[in-house]
C-alpha cells in the first residue's frame, strides 16, 4: 500500500468481473486485515523474545525476535524488492533498507518495532480504504435478490441480472425496485431516501420514473423496465464514484510531487551522512544515523494523507445523495465562496402552471384557454404544457407558425389567432393587469382573435419550497449567491427576492452565462448549479459545476464536476460544508506529515533520537494521519448547515444588474 502511494507502477483498482471478485473478498472486520494479523503475531513474538532474552535465554529470545522481523517484514519487503527490480523506489524501499541495515548492525529489537509499527500503519490504511469502498458498494445491496415480473400472463421471480428492457415488474408495498423503469399502472409513494437522501416520500403514478433501490411505500404498481440492472442509475452512480476516487486533486498531486522526489533524495542524503560521517568519526555510528534518517524521512504519511481523505470523503458524499467526481472536484468544492444558481429547474420546480387568467369584455376564461391551447398544441414552447394542462378543450388550429422571440399565430375556425408577449400584441385595456402579473414574477402571454384581444394568460414556475432556506444556509457558510437566468428582469427579480438572493443576472443566453461566470471567478472560487443541459457552458466554465437532480440524467453527470442526485436544494449547502471539512482534513494531514519529516530528519542525523524512537514517532504520525483521514468518511449532518428552529429567513434587497445582457 505505501509503495503504491509513490509508485506509478503500482497495481490499479480492479474493474469488471475482477472488481466484483475483489469486493467479495474484502475484509469486513479490522482483525481480518492481513497486515494487522501479521503485526499482531510479530508483536507477540517480539515481546516474547525480549522477555526471554532478559531472562537469560538469549538464543531463543534472538530467534523469536528474528521471527518477529520476518513475519512483520513479509507485509512490505517482498513488494518493495519486486518494485526495486523494476527500477521503482518507494516508501517500502526505505523501510526495507533500514530493516536490513538495522539487522546488520545488530539492532534486532529496533527493527522488530519498525516492521510491527509499519505493518500496523499499512493495515489501518488498508482497512480505511476497504471500509469506504464497502460503504459505497453497499449501495448495490439496495437492489433486491429477486424481482417479480409479469410474463405470459403470470408472475415469475427473476434475478435482477435477468431483467430485460421492456419487462414489467410488479412492485408491492415495501419492496425495492430492482432496476430503473417507468410506472405503467398504479399510484404510490416512493421512498428515495437511500438514494437521494430525501426523507419525504415522493408521490408517483403512471408515466413517472422509478429508479433502482427505491422503496414502494404505497399501493402495488407495475413498472416497465427501461434499463438492465447493470446499467441502472444506481450501478452507474457506483461506477462513476469508483472512477472519481482515482482522479487526483491539486492537493493530492502536491503530496505526490513532494513524496516522489523525496524518496531518492532521502537515500542520497543517507548515503552522504554515512560517507561524510565516516570521515569524521566512527563509521558504524554514522551508518546507524543514516539508517535512522531513512526511517525519519519516510514520506508515507504524506503520500497517503490526501488520497485516503479523498476516498473517504467522496464515498461519504455518494451516500448522502451527491456525486463528487474525484479529488480535484472535492478540493474546488471546499474552496467555493460564491454559488451561481440557474433559475429554471434549480431554484424553481420546472413545472410551470397557469396561475391567473384575465379576460377582456365579452370573453370567458374557457374560450381564452381554448384559443391559447389550440396554438400551443402545435408548439414546443416551454409554457405549452402548462396551458394545455389548464385547458378543458383543445380545438385544432391550422397553419400554426412560430415567430421567433414573439409568439405564435395560426387559424382557428376560420379566424386568425395570435398568442405572444406584450409588445408583439398590444395589451390595450389589460395593460395594468399584465404589468401587475409580471411584477408578481409570472410570464404573461396575450391572446387575440382577428385583432381583438381575448385576454391575458399568466404562467409561473413556482420557487422550490426550500430555496430560501438553502440560500440562508449558504450565507451561514460565508458563501454568496447569484441568480443567472434567461428570463426577463422583472420575473427574475421577483423570484430572487422570494429566495433571498441579492444579485440577479437576467436575460442571459447560455454563452452569456459562461462569460459571466468567468467574470465572477476573477476574485473567488465559483460553483455553478444548473440542470446540466442548457447550462452546460457555464457548468464547464465555473471552478466547479454542480448538476441538479442528476438521477438518471447522463448529460448532467457527464457535464458537471459534481451532481445532486435528488431534487432537494438543501443538499447543496450540505455538500459544500462536507467538502470544506474534507479539504481542512487534507491540509491538516499534509501539514502534520511535513512537520514530522522536518523535525525528525535533523534530530536523526545528529543522533538525538535512535532508531526505536524515530520509528515510534514516525509511525505514530502515520497512524494519526490515517485516523484523521477516516474522519472525512463521516457525512456532514444537515444540522451543521441548517438554521436553528424558528430562526427567520432574511430576505435582502435585490440588486439587479440591468446592463449584464447588453454588456455581455
Amino acid at each position: 500500500m505505501s509503495d503504491a502511494c509513490c509508485d506509478d507502477d503500482a497495481p490499479r483498482p480492479a474493474t469488471g468481473a475482477d472488481a466484483e471478485h475483489e469486493h467479495e473478498h474484502e475484509p469486513e472486520r479490522i482483525w481480518q486485515i492481513r497486515e494487522l494479523q501479521a503485526a499482531a503475531v510479530a508483536a507477540v513474538l517480539l515481546a516474547a523474545g525480549w522477555v526471554l532474552g532478559r531472562a537469560g535465554a538469549e538464543t531463543v529470545g534472538l530467534a523469536l525476535e528474528l521471527a518477529a522481523v520476518l513475519v512483520g517484514g513479509s507485509t512490505f519487503v517482498p513488494g518493495a524488492l519486486r518494485r526495486l527490480l523494476r527500477g521503482k523506489i518507494g516508501v517500502g524501499t526505505l523501510m526495507t533498507v533500514a530493516a536490513f541495515g538495522g539487522l546488520a548492525l545488530g539492532q534486532v529489537v529496533e527493527v522488530g518495532m519498525l516492521v510491527v509499527l509499519f505493518s500496523i500503519a499499512e493495515g489501518l490504511e488498508e482497512y480505511a480504504v476497504a471500509k469506504t469502498r464497502r460503504g459505497l458498494r453497499a449501495l448495490l445491496d439496495l437492489v433486491p435478490e429477486q424481482a417479480s415480473v409479469l410474463r405470459g400472463g403470470r408472475e415469475v421471480a427473476l434475478s435482477p441480472a435477468d431483467l430485460a428492457v421492456g419487462d414489467v415488474m410488479l412492485l408491492r408495498p415495501g419492496q425495492r425496485t430492482a432496476t430503473d423503469g417507468v410506472i405503467r399502472a398504479g399510484r404510490t409513494s416512493l421512498d428515495t431516501s437511500a438514494i437521494t437522501g430525501e426523507s419525504v416520500p415522493v408521490e408517483a403514478g403512471p408515466g413517472d420514473a422509478v429508479y433502482a433501490g427505491v422503496i414502494n411505500g404505497g399501493g402495488a404498481i407495475e413498472v416497465q423496465v427501461t434499463a438492465a440492472a447493470s446499467d441502472s442509475s444506481l450501478a452507474r452512480i457506483v461506477h462513476i464514484v469508483e472512477e472519481a476516487q482515482e482522479r487526483k486533486g491539486a492537493g493530492q498531486r502536491l503530496a505526490d510531487r513532494i513524496a516522489r522526489p523525496l524518496v531518492p533524495g532521502v537515500m542520497v542524503l543517507a548515503g552522504l551522512i554515512a560517507g561524510l560521517g565516516a570521515l569524521l568519526g566512527d563509521p558504524l555510528v554514522w551508518v546507524e544515523r543514516a539508517l535512522v534518517v531513512l526511517v525519519a524521512a519516510s514520506p508515507c504519511a504524506l503520500a497517503i494523507s490526501v488520497p485516503l481523505t479523498v476516498v473517504a470523503a467522496v464515498g461519504a458524499a455518494s451516500r448522502g445523495g451527491a456525486l463528487v467526481k474525484g479529488g480535484a472536484a472535492l478540493e474546488q468544492l471546499g474552496r467555493v465562496r460564491m454559488v451561481a444558481l440557474d433559475k429554471t429547474g434549480t431554484l424553481t420546480r420546472n413545472e410551470p402552471r397557469v396561475v391567473e387568467l384575465v379576460t377582456a369584455d365579452g370573453c370567458g376564461e374557457r374560450e381564452l384557454l381554448a384559443a391559447a391551447a389550440a396554438l400551443e398544441a402545435r408548439s414546443e414552447h416551454p409554457l405549452a404544457p402548462a396551458i394545455l394542462d389548464a385547458a378543458e378543450d383543445v380545438p385544432v388550429a391550422e397553419d400554426v407558425t412560430a415567430v421567433a422571440g414573439a409568439g405564435l399565430h395560426g387559424r382557428l375556425d376560420g379566424a386568425t389567432v395570435r398568442l405572444g408577449r406584450p409588445g408583439w400584441i398590444d395589451p390595450g385595456p389589460l395593460a395594468a393587469a399584465a404589468d401587475r402579473l409580471q411584477g408578481a414574477g409570472a410570464t404573461v402571454v396575450l391572446v387575440e382573435r382577428d385583432d381583438t384581444l381575448l385576454g391575458v394568460v399568466a404562467v409561473r414556475d413556482e420557487l422550490r419550497d426550500e430555496a430560501a432556506e438553502t440560500v440562508e444556509r449558504l450565507r451561514g457558510l460565508g458563501i454568496d449567491t447569484a441568480m443567472l437566468t434567461g428570463d426577463n428582469a422583472r420575473t427574475a427579480a421577483t423570484l430572487a427576492t422570494q429566495a433571498g438572493i441579492t444579485t440577479v443576472h437576467a436575460e442571459l443566453r447560455p454563452a452569456d452565462k459562461a462569460d459571466l461566470v468567468t467574470r465572477l471567478r476573477r476574485d473567488r472560487a465559483v460553483a455553478m448549479v444548473g440542470d446540466g443541459v442548457n447550462d452546460a457552458p457555464a457548468l464547464a466554465t465555473a471552478d466547479v459545476g454542480i448538476a441538479m437532480g442528476a438521477m438518471g440524467t447522463d448529460v448532467a453527470i457527464e457535464t458537471a464536476d459534481a451532481a445532486l442526485l435528488g431534487e432537494d436544494l438543501r443538499h447543496l449547502p450540505q455538500l459544500l460544508g462536507h467538502a470544506r471539512r474534507a479539504r481542512t482534513i487534507m491540509l491538516q494531514n499534509v501539514g502534520l506529515s511535513l512537520a514530522i519529516i522536518t523535525v525528525l530528519i535533523p534530530v536523526a542525523a545528529f543522533g538525538v533520537l535512535g532508531l526505536a524512537a524515530v520509528v515510534f514517532a514516525h509511525e505514530l504520525a502515520e497512524v494519526l494521519v490515517i485516523l484523521n483521514a477516516i474522519r472525512a468518511a463521516r457525512r456532514t449532518p444537515a444540522s451543521d448547515v441548517a438554521l436553528e428552529p424558528g430562526q427567520p429567513v432574511r430576505i435582502p434587497d435585490v440588486r439587479y444588474n440591468s446592463a449584464d445582457a447588453a454588456h455581455l
